[in-house]
């Protein structure tokens, strides 16, 4: 991870679908940025300063550097961040830099094991769109989720964890007791422990249209790149999980006149009080209870959603952005097709959850039932969210990603392998 460069200066649409996905890149890699309208006076006089005339949009300013067409991966590359894997043989091969993972590689590393982190996308998986964790260990002040996960990914790099982002695991197979992970680049790297952390991706909203208007004023997570757009605006959030709450919060602290539309009978139930409390007094936050998203309207960009309660009655709403904070799906699939025992929501099982009334798992090999965060693989752990049982916490997504390399140690010891 590189260090946070100067503030950059980005000349973009708001409404265009691959300028959203650098924006949101920016803002979950923490880094300080500028946004300005393309064809505004301030964007004109930026691109004319510095002699760019009719190049490809967007057009990120890096000091004296000048990216025309920027993506993703044009910066990243630029930034030399494009990294692949430092070794192919690793003691530990972690899958997912969220908190579980964060936390697993910063302990790992700094006991000496030889540690490397693949991520599918940037760290913090989820808590990186949340725009402040107020309940989390040791920050009376709060932190943002992308701040967190910057620190412990330069954190981990520090005590010599390999961090390869942007490039997740296309498969996963055993040759000689050891863990063959493929990535999506076509390398491989093998360790003998494997930690799966890839947490949740947002849950789907199923409804004509949604799919059409990502990224044109419909957005999965909780908008940290949108908030600051979204001053005066009407805009709806669906969830009534913190993320949600943290999302309706933020855009309602940016002047944006927010509806909460939420399935359940009360926020409490799956809401910490704090964020309750404070919607509740918020002037700007009207929340729908027993209200569902039923239809979006919008052609080039969204313009209005329909909300309909729990009597049928629908009403359209006018509305320049759709936030959805729905939860998650576990991300599991590459883990399945390894042969790690799933439950039927789609959760990695682990120690007592694999046992059969005291019996250990059809197959299991050894002498000894399955460790605590260890699944029906032996040597082969998952943390996180990711995981059946878990809290779906930030601080026991950390605490699992700790313990998992305590665990992995005595895997280690039960193997008598060299470090």
């Amino acid at each position: 991870m590189s260090p946070v460069r100067p503030n950059l200066r980005v000349v973009g649409l708001r409404l265009d679908p691959d300028h959203h996905r650098l924006r949101d890149f920016l803002t979950r890699s923490a880094q300080p940025h500028e946004w300005l309208e393309a064809d505004t006076q301030e964007a004109d006089a930026l691109l004319a300063e510095r002699g760019v005339v009719g190049g490809p949009l967007p057009v990120v300013v890096d000091g004296a550097d000048v990216v025309t067409g920027a993506t993703v991966e044009s910066l990243v590359a630029a930034w030399g961040q494009a990294n692949g894997p430092a070794h192919r043989e690793y003691d530990l091969a972690i899958v997912g830099a969220g908190p579980a993972g964060l936390a697993a590689a910063v302990y790992a590393a700094s006991d000496g094991l030889r540690t490397v982190v693949l991520e599918r996308d940037l760290p913090g998986g989820q808590a990186s769109h949340t725009s402040m964790i107020e309940n989390f260990f040791g920050f009376p002040g709060g932190i943002g989720g992308a701040e967190l996960a910057r620190l412990a990914g330069r954190q981990a790099e520090g005590f010599g964890a390999d961090l390869v982002l942007l490039n997740g695991v296309a498969g996963h197979r055993y040759e000689g007791g050891q863990a063959v992970i493929a990535l999506r680049d076509g390398g491989e790297v093998t360790a003998p422990v494997v930690l799966a952390a890839p947490g949740m991706v947002w849950r789907r909203l199923d409804v004509d249209g949604v799919t059409e208007l990502l990224g044109r004023g419909v957005y999965y997570g909780a908008g940290r790149s949108e908030a600051a757009q979204c001053g005066g605006d009407e805009v709806v959030v669906v969830g009534a999980g913190n993320s949600a709450g943290q999302a309706v919060l933020h855009l309602a602290n940016a002047g944006a006149r927010v509806i909460q539309a939420v399935r359940g009978d009360r926020l409490g139930k799956t809401m910490s009080a704090y964020l309750v409390d404070r919607i509740d007094r918020h002037p700007l936050i009207d929340v729908r209870l027993h209200t569902q998203v039923t239809a979006v309207h919008g052609d080039e960009a969204l313009r209005a959603v329909t909300l309909t309660d729990a009597g049928g009655v629908s009403t359209e709403q006018r509305a320049q952005a759709l936030f959805l904070c729905l939860g998650g799906v576990p991300s599991t699939g590459w883990a399945r097709e390894s042969g790690v025992a799933i439950s039927e929501r789609g959760f990695i099982l682990t120690g007592p959850d694999l046992l059969d009334r005291g019996a250990r798992p059809v197959g299991w090999p050894l002498d000894r039932d399955p460790l605590a965060l260890e699944t029906s693989v032996p040597g082969f752990f998952a943390a996180g969210d990711v995981r059946h049982g878990s809290t779906k916490r930030v601080a026991g997504a950390v605490g699992e990603g700790a313990m998992a390399v305590a665990l992995a140690h005595r895997r280690f010891e039960e193997m008598d392998e060299p470090l």
